[in-house]
């Protein structure tokens, strides 16, 4: 993979330190006490799942230090979606020559592949669905975790709920890779069963919820987003319009149903933030020989919103899900 030509960083993408964990007391002659370990955090852009994802990463760092006697001093940055900044991120890291990268989402971690190719910096990426076609796998110094889809669980799920659907939504972004998998997967399902589907994208806050309004438009029944960052940025925009008009939105993610979908079969990003700490450690402590290409997270966790279920009129999810997985109730949050 070629590396991406440096860029000089503006003085405002400096990132300041922060959360940094004090070594833990113990053992004076435990050999790692005096270690300093540096993290860099990049995570694409902000909003709840990276957020949720960040926020166990570095919980998980600062238990690590305690538990290992090391300082880990961490970084926290955001790309804003933008690759121009998540490039010079990229080359400012590796300037730093800091001792693990650890990225959140597809555009994130390709391009911290890219800007530590060569530099023997481990890249420990975390939430990529798809981690061979973003070419993020036979790569020396990259692992992470995948937060690959159960798509057709979720179909399941959706007929479980509602046996005579006739037309899904397909709410995604096409530039997101993330999505690409998953929405080919949801279409091979409807055409074997003779569902009708309706596509509508959009790579803005405001393209999506104007493919929002076509889908209410088209009265589809149900609406079923991936793990899409661009579709879940605008989720609490878009929750009530689907809601009022008794469309459940079916979403890839926990963080979607927090913010106002129906319901979810996904991974619990909590779990796969400290999962990819974890890796982060390994990585620097013992080197990357023994890793895998890449970790994938077990899901069969059930996510239901019970305010948009109220609004939908559905009150009959428990016994309709009950075969699917644990069920996780909650509330509509801006988190």
């Amino acid at each position: 993979m070629k590396k991406l030509t440096s860029a000089l960083l503006a003085a405002s993408l400096i990132s300041v330190l922060g959360g940094c964990s004090a070594p833990a007391s113990g053992d004076p002659g435990n050999q790692t006490s005096d270690r300093t370990i540096r993290v860099a955090v990049i995570k694409q852009l902000d909003h709840a799942s990276l957020d949720e994802i960040s926020n166990a990463i570095t919980a998980e760092l600062d238990a690590l230090a305690e538990k290992n006697g090391v300082t880990i001093e961490y970084t926290v940055d955001s790309g804003q979606n933008d690759p121009t900044i998540l490039q010079q991120y990229g080359a400012q890291y590796v300037g730093d020559n800091v001792d693990v990268i650890i990225p959140i989402a597809t555009l994130a971690a390709q391009t911290m592949a890219s800007a530590a190719d060569g530099s023997g910096i481990p890249v420990i990426y975390a939430a990529i669905s798809d981690p061979e076609a973003a070419e993020l796998t036979g790569l020396a110094n990259v692992s992470g975790t995948s937060d690959a889809l159960n798509t057709n669980q979720i179909m399941d799920m959706m007929f479980a709920q509602n046996p005579d659907i006739k037309t899904v939504g397909l709410l995604y972004s096409q530039s997101e890779k993330n999505s690409e998998k998953p929405v080919a997967e949801a279409k091979a399902y409807l055409d074997a069963k003779g569902i009708a589907y309706v596509e509508k994208t959009g790579n803005t806050n405001d393209e999506i919820i104007q493919a929002v309004s076509a889908l209410a438009a088209a009265d589809v029944d149900a609406v079923f987003t991936p793990t899409d960052n661009v579709v879940m940025a605008t989720e609490l925009s878009i929750a009530d319009t689907l809601a009022e008009a008794g469309i459940p939105h079916y979403a890839g993610a926990d963080s979607f149903v927090r913010n106002g979908a129906f319901a979810t079969c996904g991974v619990n990003y909590t779990d796969l933030g400290t999962k990819t700490a974890d890796l982060a450690f390994t990585a620097v402590m013992d080197g990357m020989d023994s890793m895998e290409d890449y970790y994938l997270m077990d899901g069969g966790i059930i996510t239901v919103n019970t305010e948009t279920a109220a609004k939908l009129n559905i009150t009959d999810y428990k016994k309709a899900f009950e075969s699917f997985g644990e069920l996780v109730e909650v509330v509509t949050s801006e988190e």
